[in-house]
């Protein structure tokens, strides 16, 4: 087969894959919510009251979508689970998973002040110690929507998994080309590294929430909302299963999640 036949075969299979890639569709939220709880339950303030500040990088394309807060039955955790309307990772596979749900959670004392905030960085786990910190805060990475404490600083991340690598991947994601064919987005981020870090777009996320639940399983309330074939990453920090580190804020060593 000569290469122009070749060529031209590929940019074919290219188009159908990408034309059946998943379009996010998320479910019309039934009446009642598993494991939601019932209106005027105080522990619905509390869910609201600490959920953190969102930090949109300043050129984000993908609004956020549906939100859900889960407070644990027995330890002293809160989980927030949030879905963007699209993100640039795989979106153009026919063999991509449904919604790619970000989460973080926020530890808190007797006083119901916050003493902790973990977050998913692309299969990692990060941890900051809160307490004395003042307002929650979260910044969320621009495209692939993963979740940073504030103030962070960047060398603590995983150094295959850093800031500087994504900000060169965005120039070469073949995912911003062909998602192009399923949906609206970037090709490219094509601005400064420095600019990739402003993230100035506050986001008040206990006005956002879709849904608050109380349960240790959260699945069949994310299921609700977010639909069945979401990504399903870990629901909680200290499920060693799902995650490969954890990274403490000031060391960068691997740290016990024995405390809630």
């Amino acid at each position: 087969m000569q290469t122009r036949e070749v060529l031209g075969t590929a940019a074919c299979l290219a188009v159908l894959l990408t034309a059946c890639g998943p379009r996010t569709h998320f479910p019309l939220l039934p009446e009642t919510l598993p494991s939601a709880l019932a209106p005027g339950d105080t522990s619905g303030r509390l869910a609201r009251d600490l959920a953190p500040i969102l930090y949109l990088q300043r050129d984000e394309s993908f609004p956020l979508e549906r939100t859900v807060a889960v407070i644990h039955p027995t330890r002293r955790v809160i989980a927030y689970y949030l879905t963007y309307r699209h993100d640039i990772a795989a979106r153009w596979s026919p063999f991509a998973q449904g919604a790619d749900e970000e989460e973080f959670w926020v530890g808190y004392d007797a006083t119901f002040a916050p003493t902790d905030l973990w977050t998913y960085w692309h299969g990692d786990i990060l941890h900051v110690n809160w307490r004395g910190k003042g307002e929650l805060g979260v910044n969320v990475q621009w495209g692939k929507h993963g979740s940073l404490p504030r103030g962070m600083p960047a060398r603590d991340l995983p150094r295959d998994k850093s800031l500087e690598i994504f900000y060169a991947m965005s120039y070469a994601f073949p995912d911003l080309v062909l998602g192009r064919f399923s949906s609206r987005g970037p090709l490219c981020f094509c601005r400064s590294f420095a600019r990739y870090l402003e993230f100035t777009r506050p986001i008040v996320l206990g006005a956002r929430l879709t849904a608050i639940g109380r349960t240790a399983d959260p699945d069949s309330l994310l299921s609700a909302v977010f639909g069945a074939h979401y990504a399903h990453k870990p629901y909680w920090p200290w499920e060693p299963r799902r995650y490969s580190h954890e990274w403490n804020e000031v060391s960068g060593e691997r740290a016990l999640l024995g405390r809630p």
